[in-house]
């Protein structure tokens, strides 16, 4: 799956905002806190610890919704059920 790097400030303020059928993930480093608002579907959202080990996983992350993760330090967006991927301690590249 093709992930996007959100490295300024104005796409870590947009990320998947307004888009529909997203078939991509976006990867958000030292952003622990997420909010879906203005979205026009849910997604997955998985936390990482500083050594990219998932550390939390939120499936189904519906509009309108603000998030805080609590054992990670980077966020990866993924479309809805792609999750189910990943698990609890597995080490991710991007």
């Amino acid at each position: 799956m093709k992930i996007i790097i959100a490295k300024t400030f104005y796409q870590k303020l947009i990320g998947l905002m307004g888009k529909h059928n997203i078939n991509y993930g976006m990867f958000f480093p030292n952003v622990a806190s997420i909010h879906t608002f203005f979205m026009r579907e849910a997604i997955d959202i998985i936390g990482l610890n500083k050594d990219m080990i998932i550390t939390e996983i939120y499936p189904n992350i519906t509009p309108n919704h603000t998030l805080f993760l609590k054992k990670s330090i980077h966020t990866l967006e993924v479309p809805k059920g792609y999750s189910k991927k990943f698990k609890i301690g597995q080490k991710v590249n991007i």
